[in-house]
């Protein structure tokens, strides 16, 4: 089942289910994070409601995120993705899965625009999966994480990577780097759904495909991930908790799932970082499309540098 977020003009937010006529409206004070909340089966029920009431055409609304999710965590499963960006990969990447929490105040829908964020000349997207939980739990094995799994979107981790290398240089981040906008949809895909495309080895076998102006720039598979999403569950959830709504991002696929990959490999930035005007298209196979278009950004105060200091410098008396 596929659960969306949406708004007609000059109406309020509302949720629905998915299907071939269009979206089915779900009860009005009903959200998608409540139905993931409420877990799988009471999810599937409402949906299966809401499927006998009159279609709205996906044309005539905008897609929000579909959720609002309490954190978001990327994480950075794929080998090949590291390669490309660092030039090698460390025995650390190896030893256990690594992640950042990202904001979920920037989250956009799959056609809203995204504006360059202040001071960025090399802006980047990323495409990635992310997992829903469904349950919320603590210091889970990857077996038990299975069952906490509610379902799947798409991810596009935005990235100013001038920002960002900036950040890092500081050993923390990244932040202004990534938190400008998030890109989640066109909508919640349960994990029934996707059981199918599981291969012999307990990966998702999707087909990803990244274009940008209509040009493929990148295709993986996400069985290319070195984790499943039941051991990055895990792994976030190892001496604290996850909770029922968290997004957990699979991180960039390999084979130019982010422009930045390519630049590492080919030592230059080529293709160009982009710019107003630029439609960014992301798919995945048995979930769907996101399409956002890059507009010019909004002013903002400047930032300060740090004063500088004196060392040793000691405290005044008296």
């Amino acid at each position: 089942m596929r659960f969306a977020t949406y708004r007609r003009a000059g109406s309020p937010v509302q949720a629905g289910v998915v299907s071939g006529a269009g979206l089915h409206p779900l009860k009005p004070d009903v959200s998608v994070l409540s139905l993931v909340q409420a877990g799988l089966p009471a999810a599937l029920e409402a949906g299966e409601d809401a499927l006998g009431r009159p279609p709205v055409p996906l044309d005539s609304v905008r897609l929000l995120p579909p959720l609002a999710p309490p954190t978001i965590r990327d994480f950075v499963a794929f080998e090949e993705h590291v390669e490309g960006i660092a030039g090698e990969v460390v025995p650390e990447w190896h030893q256990a899965p690594t992640f950042y929490f990202t904001n979920p105040y920037a989250l956009i829908g799959a056609h809203d625009d995204v504006p360059v964020p202040a001071g960025c000349e090399l802006l980047d997207f990323e495409l990635e999966v992310a997992v829903v939980v469904g349950r919320d739990g603590a210091s889970l094995s990857a077996e038990a994480a299975r069952d906490h799994i509610f379902g799947y979107t798409v991810f596009n981790d935005w990235s100013a990577r001038d920002l960002q290398r900036r950040e890092m240089k500081v050993l923390l981040g990244p932040a202004k780097g990534k938190d400008f906008a998030s890109t989640l949809g066109p909508w919640l895909v349960t994990a029934d759904e996707l059981e199918p495309y599981r291969d012999d080895d307990g990966f998702l076998a999707l087909d990803l495909r990244a274009s940008v102006n209509g040009q493929l720039i990148g295709q993986d598979l996400l069985s290319n991930m070195g984790w499943p999403f039941e051991e990055l569950i895990a792994y976030a959830s190892r001496s604290t908790e996850v909770r029922a709504g968290d997004v957990l991002g699979s991180g960039t696929c390999g084979n130019g799932g982010c422009l930045a990959e390519l630049w590492g490999r080919r030592q230059r930035t080529e293709p160009p970082p982009l710019r107003p005007g630029d439609v960014v298209e992301l798919s995945v196979e048995g979930i769907g499309t996101v399409r956002n278009r890059v507009v010019e950004g909004k002013t903002v105060p400047p930032v300060r540098a740090a004063r500088p200091r004196s060392f040793p410098r000691t405290r005044k008396r008296g």
